[in-house]
């Protein structure tokens, strides 16, 4: 139910793993084993004892957002990878010479690579909207 919030709050630098396989027990075991906070609009889910899980009741992806980062804060973190949520690090332009498009490779000087996938990412068009949501 949250793939689309996953991989916006992974944009914002946010660890945010997602699982939409997995029955609640599991999910639930898997976030207490790792730290972490289980972010469900399921109200039964969320007030679970011993459950350390966040309830969004808004249905949109920008409001799901509002409502996370006000009960966290804003991640301070470099982006991640929106596919695996791996870290990214820094590619020389030089090496991202036939990983990316040619426009691109023409167009961008900064390129980051994702150290589980290999995914090669560079701020597009979607970067300066996504930057005003870390403030």
């Amino acid at each position: 139910m949250f793939g689309s919030l996953a991989r916006r709050l992974r944009w914002l630098g946010y660890d945010a793993e997602y699982r939409s396989d997995l029955p609640d027990e599991e999910m639930i075991a898997i976030a207490a084993r790792e730290g972490r906070l289980l972010v469900t609009r399921d109200r039964g889910l969320a007030a679970r004892r011993g459950v350390h899980a966040l309830f969004l009741a808004a249905a949109d992806l920008e409001t799901q957002c509002q409502e996370l980062m006000a009960a966290v804060g804003p991640s301070g973190a470099a982006a991640r990878c929106t596919v695996c949520n791996g870290e990214l690090a820094s590619l020389p332009a030089a090496e991202a010479a036939g990983l990316a498009p040619a426009y691109v490779l023409r167009t961008q000087t900064e390129f980051a690579r994702c150290t589980r996938c290999r995914r090669v990412y560079w701020p597009g068009t979607h970067w300066p909207g996504l930057q005003t949501w870390r403030t």
